[in-house]
C-alpha cells in the first residue's frame, strides 16, 4: 500500500446545505402550532407567587360587576389603593368590598386586592 499524499486533511470546498422549502397550493392546518400559546398566567399575574384564582358561585356581587361562574385574580402582595376592589375576610367570610377613601375598616381583614374579572360567556 503506498501512500501518495501526506500532511493535513483538508476540508471539501463543496457542502450541501439544506434548502428552505416553497410552499405551493393551500397552507397547512398545522401552521398555527408555530406561534407561541397565550399563557395567561404570563399575562394577567404581576406576582405569580402572591397570585390566586378564585371562581366565583352566585351573583352575590353583582353590583360589582362580578357574575356567576366569573374567575377573580387576586394578588395577595399589592397595597390596595382608593377605590381598588379587594376581597376580604369578615367573620369568616370572603367579602368583596371597594376600598374606601379613609382605609379604616376594623372589622374586615384584607385578603388580596382583586386585579382582573374573567367573565364567563355562556
Amino acid at each position: 500500500m503506498e501512500i501518495e499524499v501526506s500532511g493535513k486533511i483538508r476540508k471539501t470546498e463543496e457542502r450541501h446545505s439544506a434548502e428552505v422549502s416553497t410552499q405551493t397550493g393551500f397552507p397547512s392546518a398545522a401552521t398555527h402550532y408555530m406561534e407561541a400559546p397565550i399563557d395567561l398566567n404570563e399575562e394577567l399575574s404581576i406576582h405569580k407567587d402572591a397570585t390566586f384564582y378564585i371562581r366565583v358561585k352566585g351573583d352575590a356581587w353583582k353590583d360589582f360587576m362580578i357574575l356567576n361562574k366569573d374567575v377573580l385574580i387576586v394578588d395577595r402582595s399589592l397595597t390596595p389603593h382608593f377605590e381598588d376592589l379587594a376581597l376580604v375576610v369578615e367573620e369568616g367570610v370572603f367579602k368583596v368590598i371597594r376600598i374606601p377613601f379613609d382605609k379604616h375598616q376594623d372589622t374586615c381583614t384584607l385578603w388580596g386586592v382583586i386585579t382582573y374579572i374573567i367573565h364567563y360567556a355562556r
